[in-house]
């Protein structure tokens, strides 16, 4: 079974990551797909459909349920679940699907080390994120801003952002012993915290977060 982890998390969420072992048979005999998921399915190419079943999978393994709510996608292409009100976010590099689900705007990102991310980092960093980079780490240093963005980009969920100017991560000292940061989303009318956990799994960096409302903190 290679569900690598499921963590409950403070006040209210779940946190789960999963590492793809199956052949596609595997999911598409246990989800029981709705005509709705099928069609989203039949979009999907490539790698991609093994990681869009397994990350339904995983959803569904973390609910604990014997009947499986569908997972679709809002108009923005946002992923929800059928009549519930908790907020997922799905994330997916190679082999690892990575999912979040709580009561507020949640996001998530797994990405693999590479280094090519170097040359995007100015279009994505503002002035002082760039000045904080640790010199010793920062690769992993890097991917966690991108990993912070991109979760938020997806809490956010209405496309049309831009990592630079409408998303910012407070400058934070790399430690994967307290990896801990704070970010926000600012748009138009928007506005919206977000308190921020990161982690490094062998080769991946883990970013996720959950919209901070009133005192509510990830533990």
């Amino acid at each position: 079974m290679p569900l690598i982890f499921h963590r409950y998390l403070r006040p209210t969420g779940e946190l789960g990551l999963w590492k793809i072992e199956e052949e596609e048979d595997f999911f598409l005999e246990n989800l029981k797909l709705s005509p709705k998921e099928q069609n989203l399915l039949d979009q999907t190419k490539g790698h991609r459909r093994l990681e869009w079943l397994a990350s339904r999978w995983l959803l569904h393994t973390m609910s604990g349920r014997e009947f499986r709510g569908a997972c679709l996608k809002d108009e923005f292409g946002k992923p929800y679940l059928e009549n519930s009100f908790y907020e997922i976010s799905i994330s997916h590099s190679r082999q690892l699907v990575s999912v979040m689900a709580a009561p507020h705007a949640v996001g998530i990102d797994i990405q693999k080390l590479v280094g090519k991310i170097e040359s995007i980092a100015p279009k994505f960093l503002r002035p002082v994120e760039m000045e904080s980079l640790s010199s010793s780490e920062r690769l992993e240093h890097l991917h966690v801003y991108w990993g912070a963005k991109e979760a938020l980009y997806k809490a956010y969920g209405r496309k049309k952002l831009d990592f630079k100017k409408h998303i910012s991560i407070t400058p934070f000292e790399f430690n994967l012993r307290n990896g801990k940061c704070f970010g926000t989303v600012k748009k138009d009318d928007y506005f919206a915290e977000f308190e921020l956990r990161y982690e490094q799994i062998g080769d991946y960096i883990l970013v996720y977060g959950i919209e901070q409302v009133e005192d509510d903190r990830i533990a």
